[in-house]
């Protein structure tokens, strides 16, 4: 197994790939499928030179930016920092050639045919050719860089806001992924790599990187191999100084089926290692394992939108008994507590909540009292005062406020026109403002259609614009929660909690 060292290497100026003076693509053309995938994703984004090589097409203009036959084209005195090199794999040396002459210090090789496939030698004479000229590789197999703050993009659509989630993925494709369910859940990119086989710049860089990176505070990794023990010492030092530096690394390691194993030979051409180990480094390091892409984005967002919690006891409020005993299961499942309130809460909610319809120990069913934004501000705030608790969960479905406003306008004397959806989020900002602990909000999908839909989408907007992260199921919330807490415990282990002054 992997052992936490002093292991020391040369530090890496990483500023130009991620702030490049000019860029260029090589293998530039119309076609969606290579080169021209990265011109079109950025052609009306990047606000610097982007330079486009092809000699089947020089003289032509590709989105209105002229093509060039080689990057030796382009004049001395007009630098590029980074390059995208998308053409058969069997002519990428030929093009290291021309890159190193023209002194570009980063690549990203999109090509691939390299070790993944046998073609050890092919490889080999890339690597010899990089290190001639100085050239640092991300990839091969891989489609690069994703920085909004310098306009370098990797996906269509992809967010222009920049924010605090840095990412290391050997997918290409999961990294765009990624990239846009951390926005869904709440959370924007400083900066995301995609990596691919990873013949040089590799997770470590990157961790080493992002350390010292004051644009990231969150990192996710998407890792199916390390290429060898040096590598495994180096993640092990640098995933460690990141979490105990409070900037949360967190890990999907894939690979836990023997068919994944084969598929991440045939990917990357690396193995995939022993689960079991993988939870030790997770248990040394203070990473945060999870399963799949939104776990890693759902994580990151609650890490972005709120501080960890004191203890693994939570407040939980629901509306109705079964879903109310199907979210207390499901948490506790991930050794999270729903301990017994105070009497003094329990006494405060006498004052505001009938003894008809309701349960107010813990978890918490208001009945349909829950359908009173004023009684869900009182008790969120009743118990962010109770001091068994360290966080509130709070069970929303706003799809049923349609109905619900109907009946209170018909029924209870509530003037025409009043929006639940809207006084819901009243409350529970106000409530946000004065509470210390963290809130999350469990938004379930009872039922499906557009308008349905649109209830739920405005409603967790509104929430996220606030901080309070929405998540779809108990499910995901236990796990989000979980991984919170142990992260926490890490930290009170080492000394990091609370947070030095």
């Amino acid at each position: 197994m992997f052992s936490l060292t002093n292991h020391k290497t040369k530090e890496i100026n990483l500023e130009r790939l991620f702030y490049p003076r000019a860029i260029g693509i090589i293998g530039a053309s119309y076609n969606p499928a290579g080169g021209g995938y990265f011109a079109q994703v950025m052609k009306d984004r990047l606000k610097k030179p982007m330079y486009l090589f092809n000699p089947r097409l020089e003289g032509k203009k590709i989105y209105g930016r002229k093509v060039y036959a080689s990057i030796l084209d382009v004049p001395k005195e007009k630098p590029i920092d980074y390059v995208i090199i998308a053409v058969p794999s069997k002519i990428v040396p030929k093009i290291m050639e021309e890159v190193g002459k023209k002194e570009v210090p980063f690549v990203t090789i999109f090509s691939s045919g390299f070790s993944e496939v046998g073609n050890e030698g092919l490889e080999q004479e890339v690597k010899k050719i990089a290190k001639k000229y100085n050239i640092r590789i991300v990839g091969p197999n891989c489609i690069g860089v994703y920085c909004p703050e310098s306009d370098l993009y990797f996906g269509r659509d992809q967010s222009k806001k920049a924010g605090n989630f840095g990412g290391v993925f050997q997918s290409g494709g999961l990294a765009v992924n990624a990239s846009q369910l951390a926005v869904s859940y709440g959370c924007y990119v400083s900066k995301m790599i995609s990596i691919g086989n990873a013949i040089d710049l590799s997770h470590p860089d990157f961790l080493e990187y992002f350390l010292k990176d004051d644009k990231t505070a969150i990192i996710g990794l998407y890792l199916e191999n390390l290429r060898n023990q040096e590598y495994g010492r180096r993640f092990m030092d640098a995933a460690r100084n990141c979490n105990l530096n409070r900037k949360p690394v967190i890990l999907w390691r894939a690979g836990y089926g023997e068919a994944t194993k084969k598929a991440i030979q045939s990917h990357t051409g690396g193995l995939a290692g022993n689960n079991e180990i993988w939870k030790a480094v997770a248990k040394q390091t203070g990473c945060s394992l999870v399963n799949n892409s939104i776990e890693l984005s759902a994580l990151a967002a609650a890490f972005k939108l709120t501080h960890l919690p004191d203890s693994r006891n939570i407040g939980l409020i629901g509306i109705g008994g079964g879903s109310t005993i199907e979210a207390g299961d499901t948490l506790e499942k991930y050794n999270i507590k729903i301990p017994k309130l105070t009497e003094k809460t329990i006494n405060k909610m006498g004052r505001f909540l009938p003894d008809v319809n309701t349960n107010f120990t813990n978890p918490l069913d208001l009945g349909a009292m829950g359908a009173m934004p004023h009684i869900y501000y009182r008790t969120i705030i009743t118990l962010d005062k109770d001091p068994n608790i360290s966080a509130i969960v709070f069970v929303k479905d706003p799809e049923r406020f349609n109905k619900l406003e109907e009946t209170m306008i018909s029924k209870m004397g509530f003037e025409e026109g009043v929006d639940l959806n809207r006084t819901f989020i009243k409350y529970i900002s106000k409530a946000k403002r004065v509470c210390d602990k963290p809130m999350y909000c469990v938004m379930l999908k009872i039922s499906e259609g557009f308008e349905e839909y649109k209830s739920r989408y405005k409603f967790k907007l509104k929430l996220l614009n606030r901080n309070v992260p929405v998540y779809e199921n108990f499910d995901l919330m236990g796990k989000i929660l979980d991984k919170m807490n142990t992260y926490r415990e890490f930290l009170q282990a080492h000394g990091k909690f609370p947070k030095e002054k």
